[in-house]
């Protein structure tokens, strides 16, 4: 069975791979360097699984840029492009999902194609119309940036989305649905199939409720700083608590990454003409927590403040909107100079900020660091750090 893979992202690539283990597979992908690294089996992204199965493991998989190759006798598309979000349209940009949509419709009008990048709810139905294909799925992803290929290996759940009534299409849920527990190692894994419209939804309402968990936790620390309280065994009292756990419960500079940001605002979008409190208030308490900490270090009245890492998880290789940019734009409002230290970009200078390599350089010429994850690397700085983190972990 041949299946082509649009987009080597996270999704992209770990589906791919996944899809690999008992396909034929061509990943497509516009840059040409990350199509030679996986033809090579050198793993573009930072993620061990991934690279370990890229290495190691037999895989019928092949990498392009030559989209009528990928596509031509494709039984399966399936699409995970970015769809960014448009801050002047209050949408996502779903042009690269539309791209391949009319690929597809050129090279291969008979496959059945799997929507993976997230996208507005509703936007799947009203694709099938404008491109003419009735031949459209809806695959919400729930993957962690750096374990990309351990949560396809071991799902939580599989949610493939079909028309309501089309038991064609019902069909070839179950048979996608197949696909990706037959590459899986976990057994007996919960799968639904929702409506298209619903399913997109499952993904949108599942991120904003983490993002629910990462405003509540950094508002109650928030309160515990001002109020001089001990964030920590607050946090640990109300955890106990079987209902509520201790999940997403670690104090940050707010909620960032690819995902988070993008998928409540696109959510918070699609609730116009419908009444709603929360969903509105989750956004503007993210931007609220980024203001309280670039305050808190202000107050410090700092002469350089040296910012550690851009990215927002451990292991993480990605900083697209990660929620310490949002600090660092406050702070440098103020005049302030920063300096970054990022060994994985290329460039001397990030969005004006100078970019250190020299980790030891950093630390001598920072009087504050900022840090949304503890690391033994700044031990030796432990009274200059600034940060959050209670439990050292995401």
């Amino acid at each position: 069975m041949k299946i082509a893979v649009a987009g080597m992202g996270y999704v992209g690539l770990s589906n791919g791979v996944l899809l690999a283990q008992h396909n034929e597979v061509w990943a497509v992908d516009v840059v040409a360097q990350r199509v030679a690294d996986i033809n090579a089996r050198r793993c573009p992204l930072a993620d061990k699984e991934l690279a370990n199965y890229m290495a190691n493991r037999p895989l019928d998989l092949r990498a392009t840029t030559d989209a009528a190759a990928a596509y031509t006798g494709a039984d399966w598309v399936i699409i995970s492009t970015p769809t960014n979000y448009d801050e002047n349209k209050n949408y996502f940009d779903t042009s690269s999902v539309e791209d391949v949509l009319a690929l597809v419709g050129r090279y291969a009008p008979q496959a059945t194609v799997v929507i993976k990048s997230t996208v507005p709810v509703g936007y799947t139905a009203a694709a099938r119309e404008r491109f003419g294909n009735p031949n459209l799925l809806f695959s919400p992803e729930f993957l962690r940036e750096g374990h990309a290929l351990y949560d396809n290996l071991y799902p939580s759940r599989i949610v493939v989305g079909a028309p309501q009534g089309d038991e064609r299409m019902a069909a070839k849920a179950r048979e996608f649905a197949a696909l990706l527990q037959q590459g899986a190692c976990k057994q007996d894994i919960p799968t639904l199939f929702p409506g298209l419209t619903e399913a997109e939804a499952v993904k949108l309402f599942a991120n904003t409720y983490l993002a629910l968990r990462v405003a509540y936790f950094n508002e109650l620390d928030t309160y515990a700083a001002l109020r001089g309280l001990d964030t920590r065994a607050i946090i640990d009292g109300v955890c106990l608590d079987p209902r509520i756990g201790d999940h997403y419960n670690n104090p940050s500079f707010g909620y960032g990454g690819y995902c988070l940001p993008k998928d409540t605002k696109q959510l918070l979008a699609n609730y116009d003409r419908v009444p709603q409190n929360l969903i509105g208030a989750i956004v503007e308490s993210n931007r609220t927590r980024k203001e309280f900490i670039a305050e808190q270090v202000l107050a410090r009245r700092p002469r350089v403040v040296g910012v550690y890492r851009l990215t927002m998880k451990a292991g993480s290789d990605n900083f697209r909107q990660s929620s310490i940019q949002g600090v660092m734009k406050r702070i440098r409002a103020e005049g302030v100079p920063l300096v970054v230290y990022e060994p994985t970009l290329r460039e001397d200078s990030f969005y004006g900020s100078r970019v250190e390599r020299d980790l030891d350089a950093f630390k001598r010429d920072c009087d504050v660091i900022l840090a949304n994850r503890r690391t033994p690397e700044l031990e030796d700085v432990k009274e200059k750090v600034y940060t959050r983190d209670l439990y050292s972990r995401d």
